[in-house]
């Protein structure tokens, strides 16, 4: 191989793990103290905020939680996303892959976020729960209090003008509230200096295709609270 094919190779790996690495809100590469991160910056070898509760919450074990995961589900997407979506719990893909919302669901919300123009990379995604339930049982009332904590964080340090609730356990859980979401979704609600727009999950739609209508009606509902600020 001849040194600028080589040189090549080794620059297309790095943009392939960058890539990889952004989803989970990544911005540089893991060098060494002193050493220059590919955006150019002087990398400290200091985390951000977000890495440091992502680093905390990847070891956690305040909960039974942790002993029947493959891996904490942290979040994934831009740490500086304009919107937000928070699901209930990671399902067994997400349990293997790290990643929120992959599989068929996952791919649904991708069409659905590139219908508002946007990009998956540009918004963020995570649930309530960060490690699976087994057998994909519904969270506990303690799982809920110990986890919703770290969600609270990460819309702190993400600062998101808008989320978005995808189905009955993560707007209600957010909420408080033990209304359907066929009369939660529709509607903006303040939550923790965000806009909060509840609608169906996509696992639901999955099933019901008639609900995607009235998805599509809030997510343009999405659209122009995002445009207004």
């Amino acid at each position: 191989m001849s040194e600028n094919k080589e040189f090549k190779t080794i620059i297309d790996s790095l943009k392939r793990y960058m890539e990889l690495e952004s989803l989970s809100g990544q911005r540089e590469l893991p060098i060494q103290r002193g050493q220059v991160s590919i955006s150019g910056v002087v990398s400290g070898g200091d985390l951000s905020p977000l890495e440091r509760l992502k680093s905390e919450v990847s070891s956690c074990t305040k909960c039974n939680l942790s002993k029947t995961r493959s891996q904490v589900v942290f979040g994934a997407g831009s740490p500086v996303a304009d919107l937000m979506f928070v699901g209930e719990a990671p399902g067994m893909e997400e349990d293997l892959q790290g990643i929120p919302f992959v599989g068929r669901a996952g791919a649904l919300l991708t069409k659905i976020i590139e219908a508002i123009s946007l990009k998956r990379e540009n918004v963020y995604i995570a649930n309530v729960l960060k490690c699976r339930p087994p057998a994909n049982r519904n969270p506990l009332p303690a799982e809920i209090l110990i986890c919703e904590g770290y969600l609270i964080k990460q819309i702190e340090l993400i600062k998101p003008k808008v989320i978005c609730a995808l189905g009955k356990f993560a707007a209600q859980t957010l909420l408080r509230s033990e209304e359907p979401i066929s009369r939660l979704r529709g509607t903006f609600y303040d939550y923790h200096g965000a806009k909060l727009m509840p609608t169906f999950h996509p696992a639901y739609l999955l099933r019901n295709s008639a609900g995607k209508q009235f998805v599509w009606e809030d997510m343009k509902k999405i659209q122009r609270m995002l445009n207004s600020k």
